[in-house]
């Protein structure tokens, strides 16, 4: 896109960022736990990538790719269980018997997964190898051998699926082409209860007509109100929509940060002895520019590489390795535990229990005198026991020194001092990090809030030890003075 285009596109962020929300929302409605999912699915398809979703049966997988289909415009859906006896023929079409009388290999391919815009193809490496050879040109370069023609698919992205990742080193190739890997796990059991009370949607619409109403998307400059996108179903993503994000992307600036970042990320990956070859940095990088871009910013930041791990990971195990680095390395939301300040807490509890115990030097005699008390007065009189004892308990009490006591109460403020040192910047640090999550339309709400409750639970045990503290403080300051 030339840069006279690039205002234009600037002004249509707001309303292309409400309707690309809208379509969030639309992927997610009654699916638990698939943030992340739909917004990994919708991103990638903007991107024209493809994405594997490695889970077992039952997880939502086809909903999703057959609720990503609704929001592209013109974009026609294909849908293959493929099996070790799958044929050719059933995802490219048959052959041309018309053809093949003039002496031409070729397929009907009206209908066909050459002729979709969206696909999901479920068991894809169960496979034969004719089907994965013609799938491998297909996912790359968007175009098909149909006999001695290659033509141009209109192919926006696939939604591949299976139970487990390759386990033949002949299927590394294709699983290559899926720049994202996203593992799918069964709903946690936090979230089953709310599972079993879901309401029935009904059966999944099939076309884009009749989900959209009809309505006609409109082109990126010119988007619709993101008023009316919030308040009606979201407008359909048009093809010309598709192509402005495609030229614009590329003029999308990779900041400092987001570098620096990926440039950590490539020694981690190599240190853990995880292939990942230049074409996948490559695709990386133009799926960071268009979240940015999308999300109406004009630069990667560091903070768009929370996809990374479905990118740089093969499976689950490597998937999750490769965020718990970017959380406690990029992000730098770690739990703090601070033994130091605990250590120091629980000594002077200790220390208080002990002074508040010790019994005053003339004890005995206070006791001769409760048993005194007792004898004159009788059992009856329990309101005078009671004050009696209240008061030869308080004379027991070992009494202190001003001096003793002023110590007591210097050493805690230090404490207290340095414990409120180590608050501040954790603090600040969560302020910064809220500011910089704030508004972001690609990032799922449950892992900004796990960054940010590093930082909470770090506050929320230094707070718990500053109460602790500040009992102790007033136990020494009423110690009984001599």
């Amino acid at each position: 896109m030339s840069t006279s285009a690039a205002p234009t596109l600037t002004v249509a962020t707001a309303a292309l960022r409400a309707n690309l929300q809208a379509h969030l929302q639309a992927l997610e409605r009654q699916l638990l736990e698939r943030q992340t999912h739909a917004r990994l699915l919708l991103l990638a398809a903007l991107a024209a990538e493809h994405v594997l979703l490695i889970g077992p049966p039952g997880t939502a997988k086809s909903a999703l790719a057959r609720r990503l289909h609704h929001a592209f415009d013109g974009a026609r859906y294909f849908e293959r269980l493929l099996t070790r006896f799958s044929t050719p023929e059933e995802l490219f079409g048959p052959l041309s018997l018309k053809a093949l009388e003039d002496d031409r290999y070729e397929r009907l391919t009206d209908g066909y997964l050459p002729t979709a815009g969206i696909a999901f193809l479920d068991e894809v490496f169960k496979a034969n190898s004719a089907i994965l050879n013609a799938l491998l040109t297909l996912l790359n370069e968007r175009e098909f051998d149909n006999g001695a023609g290659r033509t141009h698919t209109p192919l926006i992205s696939v939604i591949g699926a299976s139970n487990e990742g390759p386990v033949d080193e002949s299927l590394l190739a294709f699983h290559d082409r899926f720049l994202l890997r996203v593992p799918v796990a069964a709903v946690s059991d936090a979230r089953f209860a709310e599972l079993l009370r879901l309401q029935d949607p009904g059966p999944e619409k099939t076309t884009t007509e009749t989900i959209l109403g009809g309505a006609s998307a409109t082109v990126l400059g010119h988007a619709a109100d993101p008023a009316q996108c919030s308040a009606t179903a979201p407008l359909p993503i048009s093809a010309a929509q598709r192509l402005a994000i495609a030229a614009a992307r590329d003029g999308i600036a990779l900041g400092d940060d987001a570098l620096a970042a990926l440039t950590a990320l490539r020694d981690f990956v190599v240190q853990q002895g995880w292939p990942m070859s230049d074409r996948r940095w490559r695709q990386l990088v133009g799926l960071l520019r268009c979240a940015a871009l999308t999300d109406g910013r004009s630069q990667v930041d560091a903070l768009d590489l929370w996809l990374v791990p479905y990118v740089a990971g093969s499976d689950a195990a490597s998937a999750q390795r490769i965020s718990d680095w970017f959380a406690h390395t990029i992000v730098q939301a770690v739990v703090h535990e601070a033994p130091w300040l605990t250590r120091a807490v629980q000594g002077f509890e200790q220390q208080l229990d002990i002074e508040q115990q010790l019994p005053s030097e003339d004890g005995d005699a206070a006791a001769g005198k409760l048993a005194v008390a007792r004898a004159v007065g009788g059992a009856d009189d329990s309101a005078m026991l009671r004050m009696v004892s209240a008061t030869l308990e308080a004379k027991q009490r070992r009494r202190f020194s001003s001096v003793h006591v002023a110590a007591r109460l210097a050493q805690v403020d230090e404490i207290i001092e340095r414990a409120q040192a180590d608050r501040a910047p954790v603090q600040a640090a969560l302020a910064a990090l809220q500011a910089r999550l704030t508004d972001r339309l690609w990032l799922p709400p449950d892992l900004a809030q796990a960054w940010c409750g590093a930082h909470t639970q770090t506050l929320a045990a230094l707070d718990q030890c500053l109460a602790r503290l500040r009992h102790c403080r007033a136990g020494f300051q009423e110690l009984p003075l001599s």
